[in-house]
Parts: structure tokens; C-alpha cells; sequence
């Protein structure tokens, strides 16, 4: 849940008669989250938002799974999916489950004749590699490397790169992307002991309201298939919105780390939470200060859940031969922790480099046949001495 948030010009009443210039009426929309009963916003369009002219056959773009069980440790190169030039066309779902769907993505332009809609889930872009504009009915959103982009599902988008290069993580999320509760106060303020505050919070700014009438193009995402939905107004003609359910931007970069004596567990790095599913990041930071500390994480069964790590930049110390944009993949069962030598190489180690995004799953993950096509075999064995 992001703070209250307002841009442009909007009645002193909710639910009010609210007229333009020449003295018609703009049409108000809620846009809420979990039917009427949790976040939501208020805005105000030029034209109403329901004007639909014309519908596409829908395209089924839903995940291929290749393995539906698993019992194995599992390591895929990220930076192995080809690059694509449309922003959709590059998006290739990898691990799945009913909760999330874990996407890599490498397009080399952003979108220019049709806008996108998710109506099923909530995404989180991680800017791994380049960097632009996302465009949206709110306002916009300049964003770069580490960024994340949290996305309210329903939201229509247009995203534009300043690079051809282009490198994402991205979380297709079925149930809301939020704060951590144990970070927020009754009344949903960040406090002090959380690892960022509302200040790193990026909000839309520079709201542009486009009166434009023609054929707009929004692509639609529902229950696996791409609809076309052709509108007679420009979706970006919001003269004004306030409310705390809106598009934002967070920076890796502002993540301050928690650390201690000796090792913290994982969930001193999360960042994000869902429904049976939380999303960590691993930054920079200072090595455990108790004189007898082992830095390396300590041996752990994963018995709650499965652990995806996605490697971003910097030395690991717990693993070997890690590459940029590599994925691991340890599901609940069958315990995991430093590759061989890594313990004692860890010792007297004082601070890391690291940068990395987790996403824990409390439901089991399923493989798609894309992400069989970028794995490193073999992976489970590389524990042995």
C-alpha cells in the first residue's frame, strides 16, 4: 500500500458533480483493489472510460508447463532468453504457480501503437538493465537500473526503453504487491525499523491529459489470453486522481540492510508481500561482527517453501560460478546452503557486494518449457565435494 497520493485537479467532494469548462460533466472512475473493501483511487476522464468500439479475437499466451513436480535444486541462465523488439513479445514466463508467475523479459523497445492492461495480477518489474518512461493514466514513472515497478493489476500502460538493451525480472502477482505488515503501523505508516520509508517511495508525477478521440488499442491480458480492445478516446485523459492505489517506483539502491552480530535469516531482506509469496533484496551491505561469525548463510531445509533467486550483479560468496541474470531454483523438501569451501572462505570476510532479488513461494513452482530451454544441468550436483 503506497501513501495518499494526488495529481492534477480533482472536486472538493467524492462522488460529486465535477464539470468541465464548457460545463459537461467528467466522468468519474474508482479503481480499487479486492472489490470495494481495500485501496483504492479516484479519477477524474475527459471522456468515460467505458467507451470500447471495437474487440480483437483473443491470442492465447498462457505458460506451456514442462514440469509440474520437482525435487531437485534447478539453475537457469536469465541472460540466454533472446532478445525481442516488441515489449510483449519478449515476456517469457519461466516458473509458475497459481500465486505468481515469475517472467524474464529483453526487449529492445517499449510499446508505441497499442497500450497494456494486466487484468489478472499485479506486476513488479525489476530493472535489471536499461532504462525509460512508464507511461500511465496517473502520471509517469522514470525509471533505471534496480528499479522496481509495482503495477496495480487493471492498470493500462505504456512503457518506453532509452535503451535497445533491456533486461527484467518480472512477477505477474495474483493477489496485491504490498508493504511488509511488520513494517507498517496500525494506521499503514512505514516506521523506523523498517529498511526504507515513504521517502524512497516514487510516486507518478508529470500527469498529461491527452483529449484525443480515434482508435486506441489496449491489449488485454485475461485468464491466459491477449485480448485486443479497441477505444474510441485516449485512455490517458485524467484531468485529476487521488487515492493510495496507484503505479510506483522503488529502487534496490534505497534498501537498507539489516545486520547483526551473526547471520540474519532471510526475512530481514524482504521487500515485498503477497498472498503465499514474498519478494527479498540482497544488497550491499556489512558482514556479521561477532568475532567467531561465519558470513556464509547457514545450511537450511526449505520445508515452507520454494526459494528463487535471481543474481543481479556483484561476488557471492556462497556460490559458484554465478553469472548475471542467472536464476536458482531450491523447492521445499530438500535442504540447501554454501557450495563447498565457501564456509571457511567466508570467515573473516567483512562486507559484500551482492545485489540479488528472492521471491519465496509457499505453493510448489511449476517449469515451463522456456525455462527448460535455458538450464544448467547438473546444478543439483554441485554441492558435492
Amino acid at each position: 500500500m503506497p501513501y495518499y497520493h494526488k495529481q492534477g485537479i480533482i472536486p472538493h467532494k467524492r462522488h460529486t458533480q465535477f464539470r468541465k469548462p464548457d460545463g459537461g460533466l467528467y466522468s468519474e472512475q474508482l479503481f480499487s483493489t479486492e472489490g470495494f473493501s481495500n485501496d483504492y483511487s479516484l479519477l477524474y476522464h475527459v471522456h468515460p472510460p467505458t467507451q470500447i468500439i471495437k474487440t480483437g479475437k483473443p491470442v492465447d499466451v498462457s505458460p506451456k508447463i514442462a514440469e509440474e513436480k520437482m525435487l531437485s535444486h534447478r539453475s537457469f541462465e536469465g541472460f540466454k532468453i533472446k532478445p525481442a523488439k516488441d515489449y510483449l513479445d519478449s515476456r517469457i514466463p519461466v516458473l509458475v504457480n497459481n500465486d505468481v508467475h515469475i517472467v524474464l523479459a529483453a526487449p529492445q523497445r517499449g510499446m508505441k501503437d497499442y497500450f497494456y492492461k494486466n487484468t489478472d495480477a499485479d506486476e513488479m518489474i525489476f530493472i535489471h538493465e536499461g532504462s525509460g518512461v512508464l507511461h500511465t493514466l496517473y502520471g509517469e514513472l522514470n525509471f533505471g537500473y534496480g528499479d522496481y515497478l509495482v503495477i496495480p493489476r487493471g492498470t493500462i500502460y505504456q512503457i518506453h526503453f532509452s535503451t535497445a538493451n533491456n533486461r527484467l525480472f518480472i512477477c505477474e502477482s495474483f493477489s496485491p504487491i504490498r508493504f511488509p505488515k511488520r513494517y507498517l503501523s496500525k494506521y499503514g505508516q512505514l516506521l523506523e525499523h523498517a529498511p526504507y520509508c515513504e521517502r524512497d517511495i516514487r510516486a507518478p508525477q508529470n500527469l498529461q491529459t491527452l483529449d484525443e478521440k480515434g482508435d486506441f488499442v489496449i491489449r488485454a491480458k485475461k485468464k491466459g489470453n491477449l485480448y485486443d480492445l479497441h477505444y474510441g478516446s485516449h485512455p490517458f485523459d485524467v484531468v485529476g486522481w487521488d487515492g493510495y492505489c496507484y503505479p510506483y517506483a522503488f529502487s534496490i539502491h534505497d534498501f537498507e540492510p539489516i545486520t547483526g552480530r551473526v547471520h540474519q535469516p532471510p526475512p530481514v531482506h524482504q521487500t515485498f508481500e503477497a498472498r503465499n509469496y514474498v519478494v527479498c533484496s540482497f544488497v550491499p551491505r556489512l558482514y556479521d561482527y561477532h568475532p567467531e561469525a561465519i558470513p556464509a548463510p547457514y545450511n537450511h531445509s526449505n520445508i515452507d517453501s520454494d526459494e528463487v533467486l535471481y543474481y543481479v550483479d556483484g561476488d557471492f560468496m556462497s556460490r559458484k560460478n554465478v553469472t548475471r541474470g542467472m536464476i536458482t531454483l531450491h523447492p521445499a523438501g530438500i535442504p540447501h546452503g554454501p557450495h563447498p569451501g565457501a564456509v571457511i572462505k567466508s570467515i573473516g570476510k567483512k562486507e559484500t557486494q551482492e545485489l540479488a532479488v528472492m521471491v519465496d513461494t509457499f505453493h510448489p513452482l511449476m517449469l515451463t518449457k522456456q525455462a527448460l530451454d535455458i538450464e544448467n544441468e547438473g546444478y543439483i550436483m554441485s554441492w558435492a565435494e
